[in-house]
This record gives structure tokens, sequence and C-alpha cells, in this order.
């Protein structure tokens, strides 16, 4: 199924991240667009950011309400096959965060 998905691991606890705001936006033109906003569940998860909406070839963005030291995380990365499912997981604690593209 294409589309994007994201999920939110507490490394400092061991835990998913869950009730964090995340919003998905899209640059066509050179100018970021909303495209799908929502909150992680009890799991850690967000799937619905792209539910009912075909993905294009472009740039998109994810930005993550995580508060603390890091009190935004934004996530930039290209779509360049819309066909395939893109997973762009976040793991994070008070003093450090990283991505990859998860499956």
């Amino acid at each position: 199924m294409a589309g994007i998905t994201t999920h939110v691991i507490d490394t400092a606890k061991g835990r998913p991240g869950s009730g964090i705001a995340v919003s998905l936006e899209v640059d066509r033109t050179g100018k970021w667009e909303l495209v799908g906003r929502g909150e992680t569940d009890a799991d850690g998860r967000l799937r619905t950011l792209t539910e009912g909406k075909q993905l294009e070839r472009a740039t998109y963005r994810l930005t993550f309400q995580t508060g603390g030291f890091f009190p935004q995380v934004s996530i930039t990365f290209r779509v360049d096959k819309p066909e395939e499912h893109y997973h762009v997981p976040l793991l994070l604690s008070p003093f450090g965060y990283t991505t990859y593209r998860g499956s």
C-alpha cells in the first residue's frame, strides 16, 4: 500500500512516543503545502497522514512537535516512486535523535 507513515520511539525509556503531534508537508513549487496532520497513537504510530491521497514525485517534510531540548524535529525526504510505501521512523531521546527509511 502506497503512502507515508511514521513511528516515534522514545529510546531513553524504551517505549513508544505516544501523543506527539505530526504534520506532513509537500514542496511542489518551492513552497510547503500541508498534506496531513495527526498525533501518534499509544504504539507511537501514525498511519493516516496520506490516507485517501495520492503520493507524487516531490520533496516531503515530516515535522514532529517533540518538546524538551528538541522542541521540534523536521525530517525532509524525497519520494521518487509514489507507488511505494514510505515509512519514516523517529528514534528520540533527550540528547539526540535519528531516523531511517523503514519498511
